[in-house]
């Protein structure tokens, strides 16, 4: 058997302050990979400030040249930000002016199965082509499969211009809800 006697540490200032030096730098090391590599999860379970809440307001372009009391279909562009994905997205919209600060802004899709609806201004209707349901100029059901009448987006009207908060509803319920 060999008698193993440990080698005793230097005690010299020098070699003290060279082990204190390279445990610093390990552990700052150590530190940063740590940060870097939980900081995903971390932005992910944190929600971001433009989520849930009251929702945000985006600005309809050209409102204040669109004619009043004619269904006028009008497109406007979000930021969508999930976690690390920030995609441009596009929304287009129903919109009757009915003064500089009044209107009715419906979302684009037949509360029947999300389908979307047009205007046909000479029957001065909307319908959908995928079952045959047919509004009136007031979102009010005429005719076909459609549960309840077309949906209204909440709106405001600052300086003249319209400003819209996108919300999905769930289709084919006789209720408006959010999906």
């Amino acid at each position: 058997m060999t008698n193993h006697t440990p080698t005793p540490r230097s005690q010299d200032p020098e070699d003290i302050q060279k082990r204190n030096f390279i445990k610093g730098v390990t552990a700052a090391i150590l530190g940063f990979l740590s940060l870097a590599l939980t900081w995903p999860l971390v932005s992910f379970l944190v929600p971001s400030s433009t989520e849930g809440g009251e929702g945000k307001f985006v600005k309809v372009p050209n409102f204040p040249a669109i004619p009043t009391g004619k269904p006028t279909k009008m497109t406007f562009e979000d930021v969508d930000k999930q976690a690390f994905i920030t995609s441009n997205v596009v929304y287009d919209i129903w919109v009757i002016k009915h003064g500089a600060d009044k209107a009715t802004v419906y979302s684009p899709l037949c509360p029947h199965l999300n389908c979307r609806y047009t205007f046909y201004g000479e029957k001065q209707q909307f319908a959908c082509p995928c079952h045959g349901s047919i509004f009136n100029e007031d979102g009010k059901v005429l005719g076909g499969p459609a549960p309840r009448p077309l949906d209204t987006l909440p709106y405001k009207i600052e300086a003249g211009e319209l400003y819209v908060q996108w919300k999905l509803y769930k289709a084919g319920v006789p209720e408006k809800a959010e999906a």
